[in-house]
């Protein structure tokens, strides 16, 4: 991480930075929802700040409803191509495993309450 506001959320915060393939696994495995925050190259997209310090504010607001983890530049390619979340910033929530939904680039708070409550009531598609 180079930015600093994306660096606070694992040293004030102590979101786990997922640096390989299994360790975004082992995190969205587990029960719950779960948001991966993919920041993009923060010196050429400003919006990856402002998801920075957005990001704990929902996790607050929804009150325990999801943890979060910072996606690390290894792997943020990788991850976008397989979840086609290409566009940065991006919020990618997953609930046991399963996708269930993002939320690319910075939104308005309201539309950011609206989106997360719908992606938290969605069901994990049947294979």
């Amino acid at each position: 991480m180079t930015h600093p506001l994306i660096d606070r959320l694992s040293t004030e915060f102590g979101w786990p930075v997922l640096n390989d393939a299994d360790a975004v696994t082992a995190f969205t495995d587990r029960p719950g929802a779960h948001v991966l925050f993919v920041p993009g190259d923060a010196a050429r997209n400003l919006e990856t700040a402002d998801v920075a310090v957005i990001l704990p504010e929902l996790k607050m607001a929804f009150q325990g409803k999801f943890d979060c983890a910072v996606v690390g530049d290894d792997i943020e390619t990788d991850l976008r191509q397989n979840t086609r979340v290409l566009k940065t910033p991006s919020l990618i929530f997953y609930r046991d495993g399963d996708m269930i939904g993002n939320i690319p680039k910075v939104r308005d708070w309201d539309e950011y309450m609206l989106r997360i409550a719908q992606i938290l009531a969605q069901p994990v598609a049947a294979e």
